[in-house]
Order: structure tokens, then sequence, then C-alpha cells
């Protein structure tokens, strides 16, 4: 998809009235071109939290209609609830997805601030990345939130704390909202079996702001609170991660569970409000795959290990599915790799027709990818079997570098074709066509070399395979062999006939040297390989 995708995560101060939470609902879902993606309502925060996606134009329409909804049904003077707030609509953050950037989320909140502060006459304050740099004491939501609703009517009247959009006076009915472009932000409860109070202490023990600016929490990019929910009956340590990449989920999992031992407190699970990235499960699996010297390399039994280690399905279960945002947020296979995602019947036949591409070069990165997957395979009809247990490290060691180069293949199969097709367009081209044609030529020499650059890195691991891997597979891992040296020698034709047509020496001639040099070894590991089979005479 080459069109931008901005996700946006509204936090409404309603979590109770079903009939509030699907008005809002029925507003976002009706704008063309977003998509709600999940409603995560609570009772006793009293707040509802939406996540759709959409074109940057969507989303600000889908929040606008939203902000409508919520002014006419939301009444604050009514509120209650465990979490911090200061309006119907709370926090309207925008955060740049595929194809967008962090400029486009600033943008977003703005024409969304400036829509509804003159729509609906309500005040607007700009947080996080599209916040006034000059006034860094009102850049953070917790600062902004500060005295929350019940401090509002005094607040918005100083000069210092004059909305962004709107006027700079108190609506008792509405409150104020903030709004922004941030991070990827995860909210994430950790369940305590004890007290609120309990679970407060150590959320000021973790969050990075800590008791003060003398004592500073143990959590980087993390804030947190301290709560008790009725309908679960237990306590949270409710956080927000500000930035998974610098505190992860399951860092800030142990590091909850570490302070509650020291009170003598039992965990109970965790629960992920909203939704999150991939990324994030996977860094969680990764690391309780370390942690106990676990062997998992499928994805989606590294989702549900996660899931298991956090406790994510405490609270209520956790789909996949549903609260991971790359899973709701797919592009269409047969966009973003045709070539891949085509039956094997319809690429062979796609092959064999009437068109210059895909060709050799994509069959090719097939071929190597076939070989590295043979390899694996091979490994696997070895691992875990009580007649070759103690090779089972052996077979660690060796699957998941295979099974890494087999998928950073497959991508070269529609590369290769891309490439082509480029260099195509480019002697087509009506503008600096000379300089197109140049560049287009060097990307059809590279991505073949990349093919056999990764393609060779499976050799040390494939001559191990021959030394140790079940015999009964012996013609398995030689036909995988084989196609990896056809792969290579393929892409190499390609790198080779490509050079020709390349004027920059300083160029090719490296390119070249490399291209003959995997080619080599190639051809000594392939032999390598049947020799060391040859050997065993099993």
């Amino acid at each position: 998809m080459t069109s931008k995708l901005i996700e946006c995560v509204p936090n409404f101060s309603e979590g109770r009235d079903q009939t509030v939470i699907d008005a809002i609902s029925k507003a976002i879902s009706s704008v063309q071109g977003c998509t709600l993606l999940n409603v995560d309502p609570g009772k006793s925060t009293n707040r509802t939290v939406y996540t759709f996606v959409g074109t940057p134009e969507a989303v600000v329409d889908a929040a606008v209609a939203a902000t409508h909804v919520a002014h006419k049904l939301i009444d604050m003077r009514q509120h209650k609830g465990e979490h911090p707030r200061m309006g119907a609509l709370d926090v309207c953050p925008f955060v740049p997805i595929r194809n967008a950037t962090m400029d486009d989320c600033v943008e977003c909140s703005k024409k969304f601030a400036e829509r509804v502060s003159s729509e609906l006459a309500i005040p607007i304050y700009l947080y996080e990345y599209a916040s006034d740099q000059s006034k860094p004491y009102r850049k953070q939501l917790r600062q902004i939130r500060e005295g929350e609703y019940e401090g509002l009517s005094e607040k918005i009247v100083k000069p210092e704390w004059k909305p962004d959009f709107g006027p700079a006076t108190f609506v008792p009915t509405y409150g104020a909202t903030v709004t922004g472009a941030r991070k990827f932000l995860i909210a994430y409860n950790v369940n305590i079996l004890g007290t609120k109070e309990q679970a407060h202490r150590i959320a000021l023990n973790v969050r990075e702001a800590g008791r003060s600016e003398k004592e500073p929490g143990t959590l980087p990019a993390v804030k947190g609170i301290g709560w008790y929910v009725e309908e679960f009956n237990m306590a949270q340590v409710s956080m927000n991660l500000d930035d998974y990449t610098i505190t992860a989920i399951h860092t800030a999992f142990e590091e909850v569970k570490k302070e509650a031992s020291l009170l003598n407190l039992a965990v109970a699970g965790s629960e992920i409000v909203g939704m999150l990235p991939l990324d994030a499960i996977l860094k969680a699996a990764d690391y309780y795959i370390e942690k106990e010297n676990l062997f998992i390399i499928d994805e989606q039994q590294k989702v549900r290990l996660a899931i298991e280690r956090l406790g994510l399905s405490s609270c209520s279960r956790f789909e996949p599915s549903k609260y991971i945002i790359d899973y709701m947020i797919k592009e269409d296979a047969s966009v973003a790799a045709p070539l891949v995602n085509m039956t094997v019947k319809g690429f062979t036949e796609l092959l064999g027709s009437r068109t210059a591409a895909p060709g050799g070069g994509s069959a090719s990165a097939l071929i190597a990818a076939l070989g590295a997957g043979l390899g694996a395979m091979v490994g696997w009809m070895t691992y875990g079997k009580r007649k070759f247990e103690s090779l089972d490290g052996k077979m660690r060691q060796l699957i998941k570098p295979l099974d890494e180069i087999m998928r950073e293949l497959i991508p070269l199969i529609d590369e290769d074709t891309k490439a082509f097709n480029d260099f195509m367009a480019a002697l087509g081209a009506k503008e600096n066509k000379q300089q197109k044609i140049e560049q287009a030529t060097r990307q059809i020499m590279l991505v073949p070399l990349k093919t056999m650059q990764v393609s060779n890195k499976c050799w040390i691991h494939l001559i191990e395979m021959a030394k140790y891997g079940n015999f009964a597979s012996k013609s398995d891992l030689e036909v995988g062999a084989k196609a990896l040296e056809a792969g290579i020698w393929g892409a190499s034709r390609n790198v080779f006939i490509n050079a020709k047509d390349c004027k920059d020496k300083a160029f090719v001639d490296p390119i070249l040297k490399q291209a003959n040099d995997i080619l080599k070894n190639s051809e000594q590991s392939f032999k390598q390989v049947l020799d060391v089979l040859d050997s065993r005479n099993e």
C-alpha cells in the first residue's frame, strides 16, 4: 500500500453506559477510509479507549465525528472514575503506522484541534510532538492534565495555561481535550492481589518520575499509578509505556513482580488496554526464550509463549487477532508481494509465460530459499527425537540460522522482478534518462548479488548438518545443497550479464570479485556436503 496509514487512539470519559460507547463507535465506523480496530471499555476507570486507523484525512474526520457525540452525550459534571481525566474526550493522540511521519501526525492533531474547537467551542491543548517547544512545562500529558477536571476552571484562565485552540473558558459539561502526536504507546496493567495503596506504592517505585526528582523510578519512559478494579476484585499497577523500545512490556512486568515480592504480594497476570505492535510481543517472547533456554522460532508459538508468561488473558481472553495491530492492518498480500503470495502453480505458469519478468533472478532466489528450507527441515527431522537426543543442542544451533536465511531469501523473489521492471521503466524515461538507467542498472546487479550473499551464509550450517543430521534425510539434504548451489549460480548469471551495461568500473569491479568468490565457495561447499554425507555410510 502506498497510502499513509495513521492510528488514532482517543480516550473518552465513559466506560459504563453502553449506549454512549456504541454511539461513539458508530460515529468512527461511519467514516469512509477509516477502520475501527478495537473498543476497550473499563467500568472502574469509567473510560473507553478506541483504536482506529486510516488515511490522515479519514482519521481526523472520524475523531471529529466522535468528539461531536461525546460533546452531546457525556456530562463531565457527573463523571467519576479511577483514571485521571480532564474532559469528555480526554486525550486524542495520532500515531504514525505505515508510510506516515510524525510531522503528518502533528498536522492531523492540529487540524483536529482547529475543527472541534471551532465547531464546538471547546478548549484544546497540544502535547508531545505537537506541543509548543518553547513551553516545556506543558509538553507531557500529565503536566497538562494535572488538577484534572475538578481543577480546570481555575487553571484554564491562567495565561500560562491558555489553550492552544478554542476559548480560555471552562466548559462544565465537557472540560477540555488534549491532542497531539506521539510514538506508539502501550497501555499496560499488571494485576496485584493487594490493595490500591500497595499497587500505587509499586507504581511510584517503577515509573520514571518516581516519587520526586530526588527519588526517580526504575523504568525509563514509563508513567504509572495504582488503582483498584472492582470487576476483577484486585488492584492494578497501571502503566503507559511511552516507548516500548526503551522499556519493554516484559521488563515492566518483571520489575513490578520484583517490587510486589518485596511486599509479599502476588502478581496475577497482566492486561493490554487497546492494542500493541507485534514487535513488542515478540521481544517479550525472545526474553523468555533466552531466560528459560527454550527453542521456539515459529511466530505463533512465540506469541503464545508471551501471552502465557505475561498472563495477558488474566482479565479477559487475549486474542492476537484483536490486540496485535499488525494482524489487524495487514497489507493485501497480493499487493505487497505478488509473486511470493502466488500459488506454486500460478508462479510456475507465469514464469513460463511470454513475459521477461519474473525470470531467472526471481527463480534463483526461490531455488536458494528452497535449499535453505530443506536444510532446516533435516534439522527438524533430527531435533526432539529420543534417538538423537544428544544432538538437540547442535540442532538448535543449526535450525534457527537456516530458517532465518530461508525467510530472508523469500522477499528477494519479488525484489528481483521489481528491479527489472524499474530498469525497463528507466529505459522509457523522458527526463534524466541516463541517470535513471545507471541507477536501475546498479539495482539489477545488487539484488541478485544480495541473493548470492544471503545464500552463501547457509553453507557453514549445511556442512554441519551433513555431519550430524538424521541420516535418513540424506537425500533431502543433498537436494537442498544442490538447490542452494543452483540458486547462487543462477543469481550470478544476472550479476555478470548486467555488469556489462554498467559504466562505473569502480562500482562494478568489487561486485564481480565478490560474486566470483561466492561462486567458488559455493562449488567447494556443495562438494564438501556430499563428501561428508558419503563418508558417514550409516
